[in-house]
């Protein structure tokens, strides 16, 4: 009696199916069309290919329209891209080529290195290799066959590859046609299911095994979609992108810079830090009707840090200070302050807390300092020294999830100041490694999964979600990302619940009962890094910021040496109204100051002449735009004043005006 296997659908029906049923066996078995359009087969959400055997469990069919499949077409294309290098320049090596983030890549060996110049040859070729449709074939080798074979090959670097996989796991091969590669898998059925939505990006250098001890390889990176609308759209994205990069307009509008002597630091000039204290006054008005602002120090003995827990969990990203000097008291290691959290514990445990004070809602504008590795510092992306808006709630446990709800809505206010009304926020839960009881952990992942249903009632617009195993160490958190110009989703503001850095120093308030408790600690930030926030308006705007934001709002610009002293007038009217203003009264053509200032993205360029002077008009040309609008002086000192007025203290003198009214 032939043995049978049961096959669940995702529409709940039940079939069996011959023992050595292949998954395109059980596609052609619903139907020819969708046999056709699979591309391989998930037992139990495990993705396989076609052609294996299927197993007892729940059984999907997968087509290319399937978001799974994506992942099979960049890894296909790797290979495929791997093929069309050899059959270009033979004797080259194939070494490892994963799918990535957004696309691909493969090193390779070979004595003269790849250029940009090479990449359309390689993709003229990749084409031609799909067209050919050869179906993608797996055959298990035993090790001695397969160094064997890739040392007759030339390619040294895979018989290395197969004396690092560990005794007993399976050796793959993999065809496509007559050419094969030491893979895990799956594939697809064939390379004509790649399609031809793909394009390689660039070529870079790469150390095998990522040790600058080894030879360094060519890297070639790609990426692949199943339908060229998304590829089309995807490097859309890049190309605005590249345009909108901050640090390139960090140069054009003289904001920063950054140079080798101070790795991941910035070096803020006169624009940019108008800018920053801009945010910073911003973000303090927003704070100060429920916050005390505070400062902790800097540098802190690493008992505070092993107290906190950080020295044992995060100590690889510290900055230590070990001074040495003649009194033994100065023998002592220090760190520079990654994150403010035990310094504000320490401020609120000054002094005795009486329940009648709580909820003390303590914030900072703190610098702290983070170990980031050099390849991972991207301008004010990512850095080792940033400002923090950080600050901590100490309260009651009653007082918890009252205290969360009022954060969102400061921080869904802020974001919307901003232009930013994309949000979603994400739920965080308890990692693997942590400190705390379990108890503990239940009980703040309950309170913050109500306030998540809660802001879910409240905002329709706001989308939410779980990021299970992803909360920080001491405690469960919310995530809060939004959406730029173009789309991309950068994560920002934070609130994490912590019941854990309260009891590990010991912190306490005097209840209703004359009892010591344990205050809840809820750690929150909004922007998150002052400087990233910076980066990514820089880049959501284009440079092409908000009046209120931008760091030079206007610059008027004379036409001709008589209009000169009206324009010292103007701007100086501008000037009491609040505005930043420059004059550029060079003899030079107008059309010239106008072209110069736009590279330097300056919002309102206000242009006046003689007509201007004798009318007392001024013409307004704003950035991007080849329109100019002529108004009185007094128009555009009203205009541009409220336009330049921060919403928060707009929205302030409104209420006050209709509580007047």
């Amino acid at each position: 009696m032939s043995q049978s296997v049961s096959l669940t659908f995702p529409d709940g029906s039940v079939r069996s199916y011959d023992a050595g049923a292949t998954g395109k066996d059980v596609a052609e078995s619903i139907s020819k069309s969708l046999a056709k359009k699979a591309v391989a087969i998930a037992i139990d959400g495990q993705v396989r290919d076609l052609s294996d055997p299927v197993t007892a469990g729940t059984i999907e069919i997968i087509t290319r329209a399937d978001g799974r499949a994506l992942e099979l077409i960049r890894h296909d294309a790797a290979h495929v891209m791997a093929e069309a290098v050899q059959e270009l320049w033979p004797g080259t090596q194939v070494t490892i080529g994963p799918v990535i983030e957004n696309g691909f890549y493969y090193d390779f060996a070979k004595n003269e290195p790849f250029t940009p110049d090479d990449l359309p040859k390689i993709e003229k070729k990749m084409k031609e290799i799909i067209a050919r449709n050869a179906p993608f074939t797996k055959e298990a080798w035993s090790r001695e066959k397969a160094k064997e074979v890739f040392s007759a090959k030339g390619e040294s670097y895979k018989v290395e590859l197969v004396d690092a996989i560990p005794t007993g796991q399976d050796l793959k091969i993999y065809y496509q046609g007559d050419w094969f590669d030491l893979c895990r898998g799956p594939h697809m059925a064939s390379t004509g299911q790649i399609g031809t939505a793909f394009k390689l990006m660039k070529v870079a250098g790469a150390y095998w095994r990522g040790d600058s001890n080894n030879p360094m390889l060519t890297r070639i990176y790609g990426t692949a979609f199943a339908e060229q609308a998304d590829l089309d759209n995807y490097l859309h994205v890049l190309a605005e992108a590249e345009k909108r990069d901050h640090r390139r307009l960090g140069r054009e509008m003289d904001l920063f810079h950054f140079q080798e002597e101070g790795p991941g630091v910035v070096f803020w000039h006169g624009k940019g830090w108008r800018m920053f204290q801009t945010l910073v006054a911003y973000m303090r008005r927003r704070l100060a009707e429920d916050y005390q602002e505070v400062n902790a120090p800097q540098v802190l003995d690493k008992s505070l840090w092993e107290t906190s827990g950080h020295w044992g969990w995060y100590r690889d990203n510290m900055f230590k200070v070990t001074v040495a000097g003649d009194d033994t008291d100065d023998d002592r290691v220090f760190a520079l302050k990654p994150m403010n959290c035990p310094g504000h514990v320490q401020i609120f445990k000054h002094g005795l807390k009486s329940y009648r004070e709580l909820p003390i809602r303590l914030a900072e504008f703190g610098t702290v300092h983070r170990y980031e590795p050099s390849g991972a510092l991207h301008g004010l992306m990512r850095v080792r020294g940033f400002t923090q808006d950080d600050a901590h709630i100490f309260c009651t446990d009653e007082q918890m999830a009252a205290e969360c709800l009022k954060i969102n809505d400061l921080i869904l206010s802020v974001y919307k100041d901003f232009g930013f009304d994309e949000i979603t926020i994400k739920l965080s839960t308890r990692p693997e490694k942590r400190v705390g009881s379990d108890d503990l952990w239940d009980r703040a992942e309950s309170v913050m999964t109500d306030v998540l249903e809660t802001i879910q009632q409240q905002s329709n617009n706001i989308k939410t979600g779980i990021l299970p195993g992803e909360g920080a160490f001491y405690g469960p958190k919310f995530e809060y990302t939004l959406k730029d110009a173009i789309g991309r989703e950068w994560q920002c503001g934070t609130t994490q619940v912590d019941f854990n850095l309260p009891e590990r120093f010991g912190a306490f308030y005097i209840d209703s009962n004359s009892e010591k408790t344990q205050p809840v600690m809820i750690h929150r930030a909004i922007c998150g890094s002052m400087e990233r926030f910076l980066g990514i308006l820089i880049e959501n705007f284009a440079g092409h910021l908000p009046l209120w934001v931008s760091p030079q709002q206007v610059v008027v610009a004379t036409i001709t040496s008589e209009a000169d002293g009206y324009g010292a007038e103007v701007a100086e009217a501008l000037r009491d109204a609040g505005l930043t203003v420059e004059t550029d009264f060079r003899n030079e053509k107008i059309n010239y100051k106008i072209r110069e200032h736009s590279v330097t993205k300056v919002p309102v360029i206000i242009v006046c002449g003689k007509k201007e002077a004798e009318e007392r008009t001024v013409n307004i040309r704003r950035l991007g735009s080849q329109e100019q609008t002529s108004m009185s002086l007094e128009e555009a000192i009203a205009s541009l004043g409220l336009e330049a007025t921060p919403p928060d203290v707009r929205r302030k003198a409104e209420a006050k005006k209709a509580k007047v009214a």
